[in-house]
Parts: structure tokens; sequence; C-alpha cells
């Protein structure tokens, strides 16, 4: 035999035992957690045409994705990204006008980026979309919830980063870049790397107080009242203004939720998404090396799919919450302890009618029949730590 169909392809692997029911107890968790603010599920197909994640948005990413045709000859993409899916199923069933939806998915994602060494190329994401809300209260909705799904799991030590994509994007415009001016600085921004983002800048004969804003956007901020110089530079460009100004009016519900104390404001967050228009969010926690949830607001994208709608969402990476929470040794919720009836061929009517009656008070119950005394003493080794019933 062929070893090699014993294995599975580099990026996708196999779930049993206690890391499946880790994962169970976080996606139950967390769907729970959504129920409770009143998120209703939706699915859609793991493959979809190939423009519905193709356009402007994303199609720099293509690259990474799984392609492939179907039988007319039209190009299909295993999703990278649920949220597409979310906008273009939302623009198709809900079209009334003025109504708000609360959205809430899972399915897994796939990414065939080969520069991903050590990452899943396919993996799960559990999130919600609240379509047809532009509301700052909306935004701060959507940050509380996803702090109250982290609690609900038993995370206590993470933190939200929030930004607004209007305070990169009006320095950008302040400093007329063009989009390789841009993607130069993006890249110096991501790398945290201040001291290259500054000699950049001197090479651009960019205004005093517009490398000032550059500085002071390089920094995190954990109250509004943390960024008074930030405000204070930012006077001249109403569009950066406004940003910090709705960041403001967030943080003050948030208060309310008494959920701030999780969240810091990084004006340097990078969006993960071409699409995000307004509020970007990413979580963070020890023993995760990426961000557990992303999220932010996209007010243009149902409109690729023939409707005007704003909308705000995000995605927990379940594969994350799971690395995270092991390294953090959160206690997960036990799974019913098994119920063993090993029973005697000749006690078989009485051992099934005695599972039948514990499955129906709700117990796990597993059969297994043997020939003889000897067989069922051997068995029980094979249970140790179930509860077993012996039938002779």
């Amino acid at each position: 035999m062929n070893d090699r169909i014993l294995h599975t392809p580099e990026g996708v692997r196999d779930l049993y035992g206690q890391e499946l029911s880790r994962k169970k107890h976080i996606e139950g968790a967390l769907h729970k957690t959504l129920a409770s603010f009143g998120y209703h599920p939706i699915q859609t197909p793991t493959f979809e045409f190939f423009d519905v994640f193709g356009s402007k948005r994303s199609a720099s990413h293509a690259k990474s994705w799984y392609k492939f045709f179907d039988r007319e000859g039209n190009t299909l993409v295993l999703r990278p990204d649920i949220t597409p899916s979310i906008a273009r199923a939302a623009a198709k069933y809900f079209t009334e006008e003025d109504t708000v939806r609360r959205l809430c998915y899972q399915g897994n994602v796939f990414d065939n980026n080969s520069s991903y060494q050590g990452r899943l190329k396919e993996s799960t994401q559990l999130g919600a979309e609240l379509i047809g809300d532009p509301s700052v209260d909306a935004d701060a909705e959507m940050i509380a919830l996803v702090v109250r799904g982290m609690q609900a799991i038993g995370f206590q030590n993470f933190q939200i980063s929030v930004t607004h994509a209007d305070l990169l994007d009006g320095l950008m415009e302040a400093c007329h870049f063009d989009d390789d001016d841009r993607e130069q600085v993006q890249s110096l921004i991501e790398n945290h790397n201040r001291f290259g983002l500054r000699e950049y800048l001197e090479g651009q004969s960019v205004f005093a107080d517009l490398k000032e804003l550059f500085d002071l956007m390089t920094r995190i901020y954990n109250h509004p009242a943390d960024w008074v110089d930030l405000a204070d530079r930012s006077s001249s460009y109403p569009k950066i203004a406004e940003a910090l100004n709705r960041l403001t009016k967030i943080y003050e519900i948030l208060s309310i939720y008494e959920v701030d104390s999780y969240v810091s404001f990084e004006p340097g967050l990078l969006a993960s998404s071409d699409y995000y228009t307004g509020v970007i969010f990413a979580g963070y926690t020890f023993g995760s090396g990426q961000a557990f949830v992303r999220g932010g607001r996209y007010d243009q994208l149902l409109s690729c799919f023939g409707r005007d709608a704003a909308a705000i969402g995000f995605a927990f990476s379940v594969d994350q919450m799971m690395l995270a929470a092991s390294s953090q040794k959160i206690e997960m919720e036990e799974s019913a302890q098994e119920h063993i009836i090993l029973y005697h061929r000749s006690q078989r009517v009485n051992a099934l009618h005695l599972a039948h009656d514990l499955r129906q008070a709700g117990q796990r119950v597993a059969l297994m029949s043997c020939k003889d005394t000897d067989d069922l003493e051997k068995e029980k080794v094979k249970f140790f730590g179930a509860r077993i019933t012996t039938l002779i």
C-alpha cells in the first residue's frame, strides 16, 4: 500500500479526541453568544464564482486561491473568505430598505499561499455580520460581541486593537501619495519600522506636520484622552479628525458595555481585506501567533452585488483560538461521560433495552457484545475511565 495515502496534504489535518472536543466547545460557546445578541445563522456554499471574490476588492490575493472550472467553463473558487459570500447572499435575499439584519455563520476557508510556512491552508471561521446599520452603535456592538464571545470560552487575557480606515487613508491623501508610495508606507508600518518610515518620509519632502502625524499614528493608545496631540495636529485634515471623533464615540459606548478595558487604539493597524471602509479591529492573545479575530466596516461591499447597504462584521479564527486555549490551559467543559454496556450475547435483549432507556435520559451509550466471561474482563480494561455496566 502507498504510505502517502495515509497522510494529509500540506496545510490540512485530521482532528479527533480531545482536540476536536476543544474545537466543538469553542464553537458552541461562540454560537450561544451570537444567538444571545440576536444573530441568526446563514450558510453559503464552500465554492463560488470567481467574481464573488475576484473584483478589485481582493484580486491582488487571487494567486493564493484554489481555483477550478465547472462543466460550463466558469471559474470557481474555494472561498478564501466568507464575508463576500454573506454580502452576495444578503444582496440577493434581503432587499427590504432600512431593514437591519444580524447574521452569523461557520465554515471552512482555503488559502494556498505557499509562503505560509506552518500555517493551515484549510481553517475554520466563525463570525457575524450586521447589515443595514451605519451607526456608531453598530460598530461598538460588534467589538463588544467579540469580547463577550472570548469571555464565554474562558479567555480573560486578550486585547482588541481598533482603528479607522480613514486615519491612514487621510494621511496618504494629504501627502498626495500614489499607489507605489502607499504600498511602501504600508509595508513599513506593518513591520513597525518607525525609523524606516521617517527616512522614507524625509525622502518624499513631506510637510513637518504630516511627519508628526505619521509618527503619532504608529503609537498605541488606551483611551481617547491619550491621543490629544494626534487630535490637535489632525484638526486641519477633516477626514482624519472625523475618524478620531468616531473612535471616541465607539469608546464611550464600549464603556457602557463595560468592555473598554479589553480595547486599545492602534491607528497604524492595517486592514486585512481591501473592502474595509470604516472602523477596523483585530484581537490578540497569548499562545497564538496570529490574530484570533479580524473585522471591520465594509459599507461599499454590498453595492458590488447590486444593493447599497452599510455593513460591519468579524470572523473568529477557531484554529487560532484552539491554540491559544491550549497554551493558556483554559478549562473546557467536559463532554458527558460515555456509558459502556458490556454484555454476553445471551443478554442482548436486556442490553438493548437498557441502552435505549439511558439514551432517552440523555446519556451517551455504546454497546459491546462478548462471547464469554473472559472477553468481558478483557474489554473492561480497554474502556478504563468510562462508566461500565456488565450484563452476563
